[in-house]
């Protein structure tokens, strides 16, 4: 008896569109990041790219609990001395709420090549226009 291991053209890929508006910020990065591994599928093995990919609009609406639009910072170096710079979650918002999403994401999927293939699949909007009306996207109700 041999183990089933899916190859890279035996998978079929599905377009899912997510609305963000009033979700929590945890919730829907949790919920994508399965999306984008192919968790949900019967044909998962870790290691091979089996996912879906993702579409998520409205972005700038996304909700986060308690005090964290004040109290979370995101911190950045350029790699030069006195190159660390921080910004809280609301000052971000503000400036670019896409990144929100997507730093959230990054951080749940696996840090490796594969990993880098399947961030690539994942698509965030401001709004609710986005180009990918050719792909025809499924909507996906996210639970909770």
């Amino acid at each position: 008896m041999n183990t089933y291991c899916p190859k890279a053209e035996d998978i079929t890929r599905v377009w899912h569109l997510i609305d963000a508006d009033g979700k929590t910020l945890g919730r829907v990065s949790t919920e994508v990041a399965n999306l984008l591994r192919g968790k949900g599928k019967p044909e998962f093995t870790p290691h091979v790219d089996c996912g879906d990919f993702v579409i998520i609009i409205n972005a700038e609406k996304i909700k986060v609990t308690g005090k964290k639009e004040l109290q979370k910072v995101y911190h950045r170096h350029s790699g030069f001395p006195g190159g660390h710079r921080q910004e809280t979650l609301g000052a971000l918002r503000r400036r670019r709420p896409v990144v929100i999403l997507e730093r959230a994401i990054r951080g749940m999927i696996p840090h490796t090549r594969l990993g880098d293939r399947q961030f690539t699949h994942l698509n965030v909007y401001e709004g609710t226009k986005h180009p990918h009306e050719a792909q025809q996207p499924k909507v996906y109700e996210l639970v909770g």
